[in-house]
């Protein structure tokens, strides 16, 4: 197999943590498996580098300053493969064969850092590159970086432009996990998660791969999570499945919008539950939900609307604090779902005001770590796809 392996601070934050990552990146090449490292900053040495910059500074002394940590790190797992015999070769930015570069506007040079990561690629036979995480050579050699999570999109880019069959996350947990077992009792790990999922997780604060790192990854690279304990590169941990695609999708049959009215619903605990509650009883399915500081809209499938109607109106006749329930069909909505999304200061106006442009009249819209819904009426549902389309 072809592995990118990234080790993350914690997994190097000693000499004995340095010690057992090389263990694991000796036995995986002495099994024959070509192997590929992205080294982080040893522990906490990032964060340090960065509190005590207490002086002005422009970016690119800044971004010198911080790279320093990386550096060290190859350093020192370059010469502890080399005492176990490893032939082992370490980049960093400005160094020959340094393969992510950037263009003037920050941005990843897709061709350029394919081409040179295949150059990389072209001698795993012969050795175990050791390549800086997080950082990234700007025009004319200058040094960039690639934001927080930045050794995570390091591994997940090269294991995509280098053809690998794996990138494998080794950190201080055990996978991703069912809960957070600082907090939750019983906690266990995730065999395997797909990507939206955890995508969706890790902009809600998991911290178990950086967002950015998953939209590098294609449906053809596995990408596994480890303990640096574990001490087996190539098992154990949680899989990541599948792959995060750029996507607008209209839903081919019409929605009913139904909304229930009451006074002050949001504070009035078990009321959606109530409500949500009756509708999954009677096997009514709901797509969306959208609420307000006095009411609930469900979107169900409008076939659907007659009888959901007469379930949500017992509630309503049930509960003092619910006044009434009407219903609005048919509906359209369009979903857009992006890996890169979240990363776009302003992107909702850049749904919206073309759909406002056009007269068209948004219903709702409901958003997520990495997709947004936009209602509209049924008989504008094709207008308000093309432009959508438009703009991805």
């Amino acid at each position: 197999m072809r592995v990118v392996a990234k080790f993350g601070g914690t997994s190097l934050g000693s000499g004995d943590r340095i010690n057992r990552a090389a263990d694991s990146i000796a036995a995986a090449v002495e099994d024959g498996h070509e192997i590929a490292v992205v080294a982080s900053a040893m522990g906490s040495t990032t964060d340090d580098l960065l509190e005590e910059i207490t002086f002005e500074t422009d970016e690119a002394d800044r971004a010198q300053i911080v790279s320093m940590g990386e550096r060290t790190s190859v350093r020192m797992l370059k010469a502890a493969l080399a005492a176990r015999g490893i032939d082992a070769t370490f980049f960093e930015p400005g160094a020959d064969g340094w393969p992510v570069v950037t263009d003037e506007y920050g941005e990843v040079d897709v061709e350029e850092t394919q081409n040179r990561a295949l150059e990389v690629a072209d001698d795993l036979e012969e050795t175990v590159p050791v390549l800086t995480g997080f950082l990234a050579e700007g025009p004319e050699g200058s040094i960039t970086t690639l934001g927080r999570g930045g050794s995570d999109t390091t591994a997940v880019m090269m294991g995509k432009y280098m053809d690998a069959d794996e990138v494998v996350i080794v950190t201080d947990v055990e996978g991703v996990m069912t809960g957070d077992p600082h907090v939750v009792e019983g906690a266990r790990n995730v065999g395997e998660i797909s990507v939206d999922e955890l995508r969706n997780l890790s902009f809600r604060g998991a911290e178990v791969v950086a967002p950015s790192a998953l939209s590098y990854k294609g449906g053809n690279l596995d990408v596994r999570v480890v303990h640096y304990q574990h001490g087996d590169l190539l098992s154990g941990g949680t899989s990541i499945e599948g792959e995060f695609k750029n996507l607008v999708d209209l839903r081919e049959r019409p929605l009913a919008c139904l909304t229930v009215a009451g006074r002050a619903i949001r504070n009035e605990p078990g009321i959606f539950n109530h409500l949500s509650e009756a509708l999954a009883e009677s096997d009514v399915n709901i797509d969306a939900v959208a609420s307000g500081m006095d009411t609930v809209t469900f979107y169900i499938d409008e076939e659907e609307a007659e009888r959901a109607e007469n379930i949500l109106h017992r509630e309503v006749i049930a509960r003092d604090e619910l006044s009434s329930v009407t219903v609005d069909s048919p509906t359209a909505v369009v979903r857009v779902t992006g890996g890169e999304l979240p990363n776009q200061p302003g992107i909702i106006s850049e749904i919206v005001n073309p759909i406002a442009e056009e007269r068209i009249h948004l219903q709702d819209i409901i958003t997520s770590a990495t997709s947004v819904a936009l209602f509209v009426e049924w008989d504008d549902r094709e207008k308000t796809l093309e432009l959508t389309q438009d703009l991805f």
